[in-house]
């Protein structure tokens, strides 16, 4: 599925949209406002399914790499990740307010995939210092975000940074990080996506 993303207007996140959910505050409380991702939403639906294509630039946010700023689903609904171009690190946690209950990571290569579960937030990362990420996603058309939590508690339960994961002290009881294998493709049967 091609589009010509030079012709389509994106919603824009920038510093000022994800300042509370970043490790160094530091530098943060420096720094001006600056463009950080593009969200190309809506592209296609398709059997009640929504495809959109996210571009991270590779910049840093301090010490840490750049990242989405992470939500968590309303309801139950899963979604796909698929890696167009760079690599990508998706998070996810499942939490109970501040108590992690799980949390693991998906380093995904091009053409890989990775399924965000039902009930986990996530965010996604460019390890990168000198390659743009592109991803592409599909989720239910019901599916929305809710962005709270991160704020509240800045950020996930870890950060990535230059001097690899830092755990969130805002969290409680916070497991060691696993790691989870990527799929080789998207799943051919997307219907999982639509049960919230």
């Amino acid at each position: 599925m091609a589009f010509d993303l030079t012709k389509i207007k994106p919603d824009i996140r920038y510093l000022d949209d994800v300042r509370k959910v970043l490790y160094d505050q530091d530098w943060s409380g420096k720094t001006d406002n600056f463009e950080l991702y593009y969200m190309y939403r809506k592209l296609k639906i398709e059997n009640e399914l929504v495809y959109n294509i996210t571009v991270i630039p590779a910049k840093m946010l301090g010490k840490e790499f750049m990242k989405t700023k992470g939500h968590v689903h309303i309801g139950n609904y899963g979604e796909t990740y698929t890696v167009l171009e760079g690599e990508a690190i998706f998070f996810m946690q499942k939490t109970n307010g501040n108590i992690v209950e799980d949390v693991y990571a998906v380093e995904t290569k091009k053409g890989e995939t990775a399924v965000i579960k039902g009930g986990y937030g996530h965010i996604t990362i460019n390890p990168s210092k000198n390659q743009d990420l592109k991803t592409e996603d599909w989720s239910s058309v019901n599916c929305r975000s809710d962005y709270s939590l991160f704020e509240k508690l800045q950020g996930g339960c870890y950060y990535y940074t230059e001097a690899g994961w830092i755990k969130n002290h805002n969290y409680k009881n916070i497991p060691p990080i696993r790691f989870e294998k990527a799929l080789k493709s998207m799943p051919e049967d997307l219907s999982f996506l639509k049960q919230g």
